[in-house]
């Protein structure tokens, strides 16, 4: 009966072993089963500002790597002075105000306008009586009544007369007087200043009661809707350059990427041993300003790569990720497979990449923001409890 009891024992012991050894495989795989899985409930979704796109194709290979900034040209550019010195009585200009072509931009007060003014009118009187003269004149040394040299007189007079006559109106024009108004009797003390262009203001270097000089540069004013990108080339990269290429580029102050063409390539090597290359914009903006810096890539017969933004690859133990959307096994959350991918160049913000082979870039849909937050919830659900849910 002890005997008996023993081996009962033993059985059971062997039982319990062999079931527990046969368990132990099934749980290590569903953990693998498991491991690259994650889901977020939609909470968590709208906390970590997940955001999901598309797998590009981007030209990321044989460009050249260029710097440069946004400027006009010289025809869209304008520096405003005042064709003679006075007090600057009005101006209503601030930096950053938009003007139209034509647009009073201040008032100049001085009183040898008058003067300028008074003489022109004191000229014109004795131009017409010394045109009558003259006239006079010719009309008797035809009957040779008078002397030849009296004749000449008159014209002389006449002559140097219209010249000065002449020469006022030109100023007079220039300091914006109107010639109908002053004929017709109305002298001005002022003159107004106008914008020869539209466009925006970017310096103001003046006030309300300052002396303004010819010199003086009162007003920058820059038509915006012409901008194009200067940009700086090495000398070795310039025999790859060719008129009609296109250069993508970013600004320094944000992420989108635009486009340009070449138009011009300078003829001089500078001192730093860099060409300028300027370049046209393939699509205008109204917000983008002169001045602002960019680097770009110029596109010499590249081919196209599958690539995604930067941010959208994680690094884990030595490896990169991507984080796609996949099936979620509960309702109202969503879930996301981290599969292992290889990595190429990187240029303006996008990274190529090559998929798995189980993988179509045309249907995956990836985590392009947020991703680093999705790895850290599926570690740290690893550690916890074994998976993700």
């Amino acid at each position: 009966m002890k005997s008996f009891i023993q081996l009962s024992i033993l059985i059971a012991t062997l039982f319990l072993a062999s079931c527990s050894s046969n368990e132990k495989p099934v749980e290590k795989e569903a953990h693998h089963e498991n491991e690259s899985l994650v889901e977020l409930t939609a909470e968590q979704y709208q906390t970590i500002e997940l955001q999901t796109g598309r797998i590009e194709l981007k030209s990321l290979s044989g460009t050249i790597k260029v710097n440069g900034m946004l400027d006009v040209p010289p025809q869209n550019l304008v520096s405003i002075s005042a064709p003679f010195g006075g007090t600057l009585k009005n101006t209503e200009l601030l930096q950053g105000m938009k003007v139209r072509k034509g647009q009073v931009v201040a008032i100049i007060q001085n009183p040898d306008f008058i003067g300028v003014q008074q003489d022109y009118l004191d000229y014109k009187s004795q131009l017409e009586y010394l045109k009558l003269e003259y006239e006079r004149q010719e009309e008797l040394a035809v009957g040779n009544v008078n002397a030849k040299k009296t004749v000449q007189k008159a014209k002389s007079e006449y002559e140097s007369m219209r010249a000065r006559v002449n020469g006022l109106k030109a100023r007079l024009q220039l300091m914006n007087v109107s010639i109908s108004s002053l004929e017709r009797g109305t002298i001005q003390s002022s003159v107004s200043i106008y914008s020869p262009i539209g466009g925006y203001v970017t310096q103001v270097n003046t006030n309300i009661g300052a002396f303004v000089t010819p010199s003086d540069v009162l007003f920058k004013i820059a038509d915006t809707e012409h901008l194009h990108a200067e940009l700086t080339v090495f000398e070795k990269d310039v025999p790859k350059l060719k008129v009609g290429q296109k250069v993508r580029f970013t600004l320094a102050n944000e992420d989108k990427e635009r486009t340009a063409t070449i138009y011009l390539i300078g003829r001089e090597i500078g001192s730093n041993r860099t060409v300028n290359i300027h370049c046209h914009l393939d699509k205008e903006d109204n917000q983008l300003l002169p001045g602002m810096y960019l680097k770009g890539l110029v596109e010499s017969g590249s081919v196209q790569v599958t690539a995604v933004p930067d941010k959208a690859i994680v690094e884990f133990e030595g490896e990169k990720y991507l984080f796609i959307e996949a099936k979620a096994d509960h309702k109202n959350e969503h879930a996301f497979e981290m599969i292992a991918v290889k990595t190429g160049v990187s240029e303006l913000g996008y990274t190529e990449i090559i998929l798995p082979s189980d993988k179509n870039r045309e249907t995956v849909k990836i985590v392009v923001n947020g991703a680093y937050d999705i790895l850290s919830k599926l570690k740290n659900g690893e550690q916890a409890g074994g998976h993700s849910h």
